[in-house]
């Protein structure tokens, strides 16, 4: 990860997070790292797709996109992912 990157407090790598939608668009991702696009000079956020919608794909997406997309950090409790902030 590089230094000049301003990731966030609340977004870290291995959390997961969903965008606390509801039916087919709601889905949960996991984020694996933050990156710092080349061309563009943008923080980039890979993730993997963990539940719904995203599921079993991955993704990259600038930082600015992804919070965008979320809603709140969650976690699986038995077989439901629940909010946890």
């Amino acid at each position: 990860m590089n230094d000049s990157l301003r990731i966030p407090l609340d977004i870290k790598p291995g959390n997961t997070y969903s965008n606390g939608a509801y039916g087919r668009s709601w889905g949960v991702r996991q984020v694996i790292e933050f990156s710092l696009d080349a061309e563009s000079g943008e923080e980039t956020v890979s993730f993997k797709g963990i539940a719904g919608a995203c599921r079993r794909k991955t993704g990259l997406c600038t930082l600015a996109e992804f919070q965008g997309w979320v809603r709140y950090e969650v976690a699986l409790n038995e077989n439901s992912w629940q909010r946890i902030r």
